[in-house]
């Protein structure tokens, strides 16, 4: 039954609106990794880590509708379970952002961007996501793209590549979500991916050029088609797959346990008070106006607005560490 809890041995499992389940045990699990590897790291936040989440709170409401209330997050960066409920809370506040904006000027149209340069060497990643954003501030103010910009988000992905002689090199790149006027549509004002790569490579002072990808956001009325929101999405999510730096979990091999270390050191020091996201113009104005908490360091417990109405009971969920799962443990 959707929006319910199935218990087998009190077991816990969640699901969403959609029947689908909820990935607590599998996040939490990704969580005790990564705090192994800050462990094997000397570092003292390891121990937050792995606190993480361990005791669930939910509220029911008379028809069995349930939503978390309550529970404890570490807020680390790289943490899964906690980059997993930003990438909710992400999501659900760009729809809302997006909305507003676009009944407020119904005309103007979306573009989705994407920016990259050659690969970082991990010594060099933090200078180099830096520049990125000093160059992205460059390009918003050339006349070309200020002339027609209305507001944007924008935010940073970073990829993993595991070269053959066993280094290893980080793909930083830039989703942006561009609001832009109607005119820029019209002749005159458009600017090709070709243009748009020659602003991106002169901002970035770069002797080649960069793979750049530009393309228009249709607004299909259908349900499922809405490419706005298929680009927030995409905006929205994770800023590193945890998939890129755990990769040691199923064989436990020494090679990948060492490749996985120096992965998590580079990206602790790496991304350590940088922004995943950030709005500009008419977005960064609606989203003050909309009174959305911070997504990145705000509360990960609300990840959206809705709320359970008259709550009748609670119920308790708890980690069982030597089990590897959630258990309920009371109603």
């Amino acid at each position: 039954m959707k929006g319910a809890f199935l218990m087998a041995e009190q077991v816990f499992v969640d699901y969403d609106s959609r029947g689908q389940k909820r990935p607590w045990q599998k996040k939490k699990l990704q969580s005790l990794d990564y705090a192994t590897y800050l462990e094997m790291l000397s570092l003292k936040k390891s121990a937050r880590v792995k606190e993480c989440g361990n005791v669930l709170e939910f509220a029911e409401d008379g028809t069995g509708k349930r939503k978390l209330a309550r529970a404890w997050f570490c807020k680390s960066r790289l943490c899964p379970l906690c980059n997993w409920r930003r990438s909710m809370k992400a999501s659900w506040q760009l729809e809302q952002v997006l909305e507003a904006a676009h009944k407020r000027e119904p005309q103007d149209r979306f573009i989705f961007l994407t920016l990259t340069e050659k690969n970082a060497e991990g010594q060099e990643l933090r200078g180099r996501i830096k520049n990125f954003a000093k160059a992205f501030e460059k390009l918003i103010h050339r006349k070309a793209v200020k002339q027609f910009l209305v507001g944007y988000v924008r935010s940073l992905e970073i990829t993993i590549n595991d070269l053959p002689d066993g280094g290893i090199t980080y793909h930083h790149h830039y989703h942006v979500l561009l609001m832009v006027r109607n005119s820029y549509f019209k002749k005159g004002g458009y600017l090709s991916q070709k243009e748009w790569t020659d602003l991106w490579q002169e901002v970035l002072d770069l002797d080649y050029t960069p793979i750049v990808n530009v393309e228009s956001v249709k607004r299909n009325k259908r349900k499922g088609t809405n490419s706005l929101v298929a680009s927030a999405k995409e905006t929205a999510k994770y800023q590193v797959k945890p998939g890129d730096y755990l990769t040691a979990r199923e064989t436990g091999e020494k090679a990948k346990v060492d490749r996985d270390l120096a992965v998590v050191k580079t990206l602790e020091e790496a991304l350590t008070g940088l922004r995943q996201i950030s709005f500009g113009g008419l977005l960064k104005q609606v989203r003050a106006e909309l009174h959305l908490d911070d997504i990145e360091d705000g509360n990960l417990v609300h990840t959206t607005d809705e709320k359970v109405s008259d709550a009748v009971r609670q119920i308790i969920v708890k980690w069982n560490a030597s089990r590897g799962n959630y258990f309920l443990t009371g109603k």
